[in-house]
């Protein structure tokens, strides 16, 4: 028997994959979640499947995603990632990253952990939407804009509503699976 999944991965398989595996599943590692705010950072103007794509190549580049290494980037290091084909050569974004390293670190010394500052929007506990549709989800939210403004205000950079929004959904702030999909009561 065929497993429904949400319409927006069907037919490629790295989509799937990444659908059936990561998305939506909660993330309270801060390792991970750093992970997926650059790379959500990265994607905006662009489609997921480009920076999933990427992924393994983003890794490499960034020191396996390592922001206390991250937030020491000199401009050598910069002209390397610049010059860098496998990934997305952004300097604005490539300079995000490095400055969000930096607010990353201030948000764990002040909360403890990004994971607990992050996930306090929702208290600790994914927000379970019910959309039939995946093309029902909205782009973002209320608590979106609330969690953007506030990470903005930390430093952070290439984190409007929309990229946060991608980032709940990605890391399981909220369930958007849609309802009827094989991974909705899973997560």
């Amino acid at each position: 028997m065929k497993k429904h999944r949400c319409g927006w991965c069907v037919g490629d398989s790295l989509y799937e994959a990444y659908h059936d595996l990561e998305w939506g599943v909660p993330v309270y590692d801060d390792d991970q979640l750093f992970e997926f705010l650059i790379l959500e950072t990265f994607q905006a103007g662009l489609s997921w499947i480009t920076i999933l794509r990427k992924r393994e190549n983003f890794r490499k580049a960034f020191d396996f995603f390592d922001y206390k290494k991250i937030a020491n980037y000199d401009d050598d290091k910069i002209a390397d990632l610049l010059s860098d084909s496998g990934i997305i050569r952004n300097k604005l974004k490539v300079n995000a990253t490095i400055s969000n390293a930096k607010a990353f670190m201030k948000v764990q010394d002040e909360f403890g952990s990004f994971s607990k500052y992050i996930w306090g929007f929702v208290d600790g506990k994914p927000i379970k939407n019910k959309f039939k549709n995946y093309k029902d989800a909205p782009a973002n939210t209320p608590l979106s804009d609330k969690i953007s403004k506030d990470l903005k205000k930390r430093g952070f950079k290439f984190v409007g509503s929309t990229v946060i929004y991608a980032h709940m959904q990605a890391t399981g702030m909220v369930n958007d699976h849609e309802i009827s999909c094989f991974r909705y009561n899973e997560v």
